[in-house]
């Protein structure tokens, strides 16, 4: 039996974008549905795009949704290192290997006069590619002797470059089956870098064979350099991984690739956690089980109607027979509403480790009444920070009433009167039979019960959203209650007599 091994291998250039994290995500269900590893590899060689602590960033972010790597940087494994520019004699020793069999050349080409030339063909509207027709007539080893390459390796600066003859490549994803690419499109790709740095198509190819590979899957991007890694294969003669290119993650609106403008544009962030002081899905207040279900349904479906998934229970049922071809727009409704679903089932406790501050105030004043509370307004709660819009009202009186209902209601009772049969209501009455009392209030005047629930709403609230209005009204006691409804009937009386 095949052990499945993955790879999640992004470069430490900044943040871990949603759509990374995605990648991350299918390669860990599918490797922990087969019971197999999931390795993390940080893919660092450009060291002129580095940026300072995104590697913790990524690591940080994939522990955050529970995507734990059994092999990685921080946790080791045997077939490290795992980070690329710790591997460069590695590649160097691999190198070596394609020159030697003719797979491989060395460059010397100036940067000056590889312009010149794309020049010259966008000139004649045509697109320059260091390839098969033109290297012959160009500056490397393929066009001197031995003794002359040996003396300019030691004293210039040159490139290594993959030898792509023509012909046809074949290759395959599993998503969209066979796959031809005509050589001719092909350019011979550098694999080592003028400063001794493996480019990513080299060391990915490398790193993926001496960590056993089984399943390559990423992003839709990397599809056109699927010949390329092929041939690079070819060159080694080692076996190919399968590869699996993940469906896009499009913007909400328009057409392409979710971007950072699009967040900007629609108020909401394309990052896990916050970088930059800019606050990321974690910061806005949501669960990392919710973050894990929605990014699951971007481009797979289980099938069935069920959308609300545990990552236990993403586990067990993915299969790479649920991806799609397509790319997935990016709601961010619906993953408040995925998320909403999750909060309606979370404990007290659990929220309060996971938001502590947005608790803070509710427990100064609410002390042990703070969990009921919570527990009262929890499935309206879309995010964490939602929490305190929610119980705004059990912190202080409302100071705005909707006018508009009020004015509805006036136009078919005297509210006045019907505020003051409340109060009497009240008063006179059990407090903790609240319910009972404003139902036999209605029922013996003959009044609507709606009428009497939107007036002490509105009393309570100074809106008709909100929580249970009878709970909310015994949470905060009678003398309360009172004072908020001959608060409202002063305000009547000023504005709508």
């Amino acid at each position: 039996m095949i052990i499945e091994r993955v790879r999640f291998a992004p470069s430490p250039t900044g943040p871990l974008h949603v759509g990374g994290l995605r990648t991350a995500l299918f390669n860990f269900l599918f490797t922990r549905s087969r019971q197999g590893k999931f390795i993390l590899r940080l893919e660092d060689t450009d060291r002129s795009r580095y940026v300072e602590n995104s590697d913790s960033y990524i690591e940080e972010a994939l522990e955050w949704v529970g995507i734990t790597p059994d092999e990685g940087p921080s946790v080791g494994g045997n077939y490290g290192p795992y980070r690329q520019s710790e591997r460069v004699d590695i590649y160097k020793e691999k190198i070596k290997i394609l020159i030697d069999s003719d797979n491989a050349y060395y460059a010397f080409d100036s940067t000056e006069r590889l312009n010149e030339l794309r020049k010259e063909k966008e000139k004649k509207g045509l697109v320059f590619k260091y390839d098969y027709s033109v290297r012959g007539t160009l500056d490397n080893s393929l066009t001197m002797s031995k003794k002359t390459l040996g003396q300019r390796i030691k004293k210039e600066s040159y490139v290594i470059r993959l030898k792509v003859d023509s012909g046809v490549t074949k290759t395959k994803d599993v998503l969209r089956g066979k796959l031809e690419i005509n050589n001719d499109v092909l350019d011979d790709k550098i694999l080592m870098k003028a400063d001794g740095f493996p480019t990513y198509h080299f060391a990915n190819v490398v790193d993926d064979h001496l960590m056993k590979i089984t399943t390559v899957i990423r992003g839709e991007e990397w599809l056109p350099s699927i010949a390329i890694h092929s041939l690079i294969y070819k060159a080694f003669g080692w076996d190919k991984p399968e590869f699996i290119h993940l469906p896009l993650i499009l913007k909400p609106l328009g057409k392409g690739k979710l971007s950072k403008r699009d967040g900007l544009i629609g108020g909401f962030p394309i990052f896990p956690l916050e970088w930059n002081k800019s606050p990321g899905f974690k910061d806005l207040g949501f669960l990392s089980s919710s973050m894990a279900n929605y990014l699951a349904l971007l481009g797979w479906s289980p099938g069935g109607k069920k959308e609300i998934y545990t990552l236990k229970e993403l586990i067990k049922i993915f299969s790479i027979k649920g991806l799609q071809k397509g790319g997935a727009k990016f709601d961010f409704e619906k993953a408040k509403w995925i998320n909403q679903q999750h909060l309606s089932d979370i404990s007290y406790y659990d929220f309060e480790k996971k938001f502590p501050a947005d608790l803070i105030e509710l427990k100064r004043k609410y002390k042990l009444k703070s969990e009921k509370i919570f527990l009262l307004v929890r499935n309206r709660i879309k995010l964490g920070e939602d929490l305190k819009k929610e119980v705004h009202f059990f912190m202080k009186d409302p100071v705005n009433y909707d006018e508009k209902t009020l004015n509805k209601l006036k136009s078919k009772n005297n509210i006045e009167v019907l505020l003051n049969l409340i109060e009497k209501t009240i008063k006179d009455n059990n407090f903790n039979h609240l319910k009972e009392n404003l139902v036999s209030l209605a029922s013996d005047n003959k009044i609507n019960l709606g009428s009497i629930m939107q007036l002490l709403r509105i009393s309570i609230v100074g809106s008709l959203t909100g929580p249970d209005i009878i709970e909310s009204s015994l949470i905060l006691k009678k003398s309360l209650t009172l004072k908020r409804i001959i608060n409202l009937k002063n305000h009547i009386k000023s504005n709508l007599s």
